[in-house]
């Protein structure tokens, strides 16, 4: 009865998690939430202001958008990629969409067909192999190592390239890892690439929570890079808001933008117009220390997690210099990950993400996008939980 493209792919299991974890805390449990995905602080005043200023002016936000957006955000979109990442856009290589996650399924929908190969360095964000089988392509995973901080090498991604490749998938700050590409290392990437057709997707959502040095967008290495990288963000990690679902990319490609809004002419039309008043504020910079503010509260309990963890027997992890999590090793306990985190949860009452989600078992993810007491009180159960543990 259903189409096989929908057999073929299988529920984010991030949300998954995330799902079960809420039932049983809703049904009295004592569940301890690490799973999630989403900043945990309110969207900014200045955000809230917008809209409800434009609610009130008389029918400014109750009708159809241009497609890609007004012209207003898709201003504010290339003012802020001038000014925190260097890249100049005209408004027409500029188009807004449900989330950055509806920024790559159209992406993808548009570029890839039946045997096209996309390389994905592991580990990865759940949705991406997903969103690239649905298309019918073929996700070709390069597996990174903890030793080198979960990056991708040159010499790696030279050997995964055929005359099939069509896309590499790059994201950084990295959701699991939280590993963060210095200029250096993007530019030995974007070498291998040139005479090439590979077209680079960068997802950059996480880009404002760097703790660490500074982040370079991928397209403003080079003139190369910038030619074939379609820039990929939104505001629902560093704008904290996640249930607003504003994503944007940006190309100096201009059929592929106009590809996709081709292809979202068909399906949302334009997002929602009260989101775009929302995002202009966050866009333009005047939530600047609303952001400042949440990364260093995030780097704070990054330094906090990455301290406990180290008294956690048999546990380990890289220092993640990015994004909110830990992406904590426990093959010595058990390399079968989604085993582990379904012990963890059944008897510790603690939620996180099995590695086997982002392509590397042996792992599990962990949001410290939550408070100190709660992280303090969940690493706790985890140490007790790994004494006793027992396969």
């Amino acid at each position: 009865m259903l189409a096989k493209r929908v057999k073929n792919i299988s529920e984010s299991i991030t949300i998954a998690i995330s799902t079960l974890a809420k039932e049983l805390k809703a049904k009295g449990e004592d569940v301890l939430i690490f799973s999630a995905g989403e900043p945990d602080f309110d969207t900014p005043k200045a955000i809230k202001d917008a809209v409800i200023q434009a609610l009130e002016e008389k029918c400014k936000c109750s009708k159809y958008t241009p497609i890609p957006g007004t012209n207003d955000i898709l201003e504010a979109i290339a003012y802020k990629l001038k000014k925190d990442n260097n890249l100049e856009y005209k408004t027409s290589q500029i188009l807004t969409n449900v989330g950055a996650k509806h920024s790559l399924f159209n992406l993808f929908q548009v570029l890839l067909e039946e045997d096209d190969e996309v390389i994905i360095p592991a580990p990865y964000w759940v949705s991406y192999t997903e969103i690239v089988k649905f298309c019918g392509a073929k996700p070709v995973i390069i597996n990174t190592d903890e030793k080198n901080g979960f990056k991708l090498n040159a010499n790696d991604l030279k050997k995964a390239i055929t005359n099939k490749t069509k896309l590499i998938i790059f994201n950084m700050p990295s959701n699991p890892t939280g590993a963060v590409y210095s200029k250096d290392e993007i530019a030995s990437l974007g070498e291998v690439l040139k005479d090439t057709n590979i077209i680079v997707a960068s997802d950059e959502i996480y880009e404002k929570l760097t703790y660490e040095g500074d982040f370079t967008s991928v397209a403003s290495v080079s003139e190369d890079l910038f030619k074939r990288t379609i820039t990929i963000n939104g505001l629902s990690k560093c704008g904290a808001m996640p249930g607003w679902r504003f994503g944007y990319m940006a190309s100096a490609n201009e059929e592929i933008i106009k590809a996709c809004k081709k292809l979202q002419s068909q399906s949302t039309s334009n997002i929602s117009s009260l989101v775009q008043i929302g995002a202009i504020p966050a866009l333009m910079g005047k939530t600047d220390e609303d952001i400042k503010f949440m990364k260093n509260e995030f780097q704070k309990r990054r330094d906090l997690v990455y301290a406990l963890f180290q008294d956690v027997e048999n546990l380990s992890l890289v220092k993640p210099n990015g994004a909110f999590y830990a992406f904590v090793n426990c093959k010595k306990i058990d390399e079968d990950s989604m085993r582990f985190c379904k012990k963890l949860l059944n008897e510790a009452k603690v939620a996180v993400v099995p590695g086997i989600g982002f392509g590397m078992d042996g792992y599990f993810r962990f949001s410290f996008a939550t408070d100190e007491k709660s992280i303090i009180e969940g690493i706790k159960r985890i140490s007790n939980f790994v004494k006793n543990y027992q396969i």
